[in-house]
């Protein structure tokens, strides 16, 4: 019997080169697909393509003889969701059977973080594609957390007292691996991968202050404060939409859900945020 042939997306990033690299431990026949194939990691037994996601002609070479595709999100422009159309087009076309889409909690038309409405819309042209599909809904990274800190030791935005439990890409990455390896036992399953422990904006400044050393506060803006303090980026108004609302589905409940996904993918309890800044050296 064959060897499956598993291609992964996003290879160049922190989550698909991590999944990469889990593959490649693991023994598994891959193909690593990348914008820039010169950026691209090598494993022994990998195989490395030139895809774009809106290229349907490059993505639907690049993935002809792909058995599971690992699809990581596009990186957030005004069209993503059309570029993820394309590419699973393309996945159809070249005769790929399962995708494993990295989507994000509480996708859907009707979300508060605007940025989980473009995976909502990936979600439902996959539901319709005639592809068998897992959808692996990510909270927002731990990793992020300590980039959400200013200059002068503040977080800013209007959380409130609402709770998040983001998760560590690391832990992202095993799920990942881990569903890749055994698709079928997957197949039409959506998973919640969050941290261990949910934590207000408070929580978080506190215990990166813990574990720094440093003053951190967390200040609750209004939503006018929030989008006049983010007025000087010169940033589209999209995208501005999206900076504000990661913190205001904070406060409307939406992100508050601890789910025990990542330990029943892989065995191992999730990071929480003051074990992700000691490994990471904060």
């Amino acid at each position: 019997m064959p060897v499956p042939v598993i291609a992964v997306t996003g290879c160049t990033g922190a989550v698909g080169g991590s999944v990469a690299q889990l593959l490649a431990e693991a023994g598994a026949s891959q193909r690593l697909l990348a914008r820039s194939p010169e950026r691209a990691p090598t494993f022994a037994g990998a195989e490395i393509r030139a895809s774009e996601y809106a290229d349907a002609a490059s993505s639907t070479a690049a993935l002809e003889g792909v058995d599971v595709l690992f699809m990581v999100s596009a990186h957030e422009t005004a069209d993503r969701v059309d570029q993820h159309r394309a590419f699973i087009d393309a996945a159809a076309s070249a005769g790929v059977r399962h995708v494993v889409y990295t989507s994000f909690h509480a996708a859907g038309p009707e979300a508060v973080f605007t940025l989980a409405r473009d995976h909502g819309a990936t979600e439902e042209h996959l539901r319709g594609s005639g592809l068998d599909w897992t959808f692996l809904r990510d909270s927002f990274y731990l990793d992020f957390a300590p980039h959400l800190v200013g200059e002068d030791g503040v977080i800013r935005g209007p959380a409130g007292q609402g709770r998040y439990a983001p998760v560590a890409r690391a832990d992202v990455a095993r799920c990942a691996a881990a569903v890749l390896q055994d698709p079928a036992a997957h197949r039409g399953r959506t998973y919640e991968l969050t941290g261990r422990e949910s934590l207000t904006m408070a929580e978080v400044a506190a215990t990166i202050a813990g574990a720094t050393g440093s003053e951190v506060t967390f200040h609750d803006e209004t939503i006018e404060e929030a989008y006049a303090s983010r007025a000087s980026y010169g940033a589209p108004d999209w995208q501005v939409d999206a900076w504000v609302s990661t913190y205001t589905s904070i406060a409307s409940g939406e992100q508050d859900v601890v789910s025990g996904d990542v330990l029943d993918l892989t065995g191992r309890v999730p990071r929480t945020l003051a074990e992700h800044l000691a490994a990471e050296g904060r």
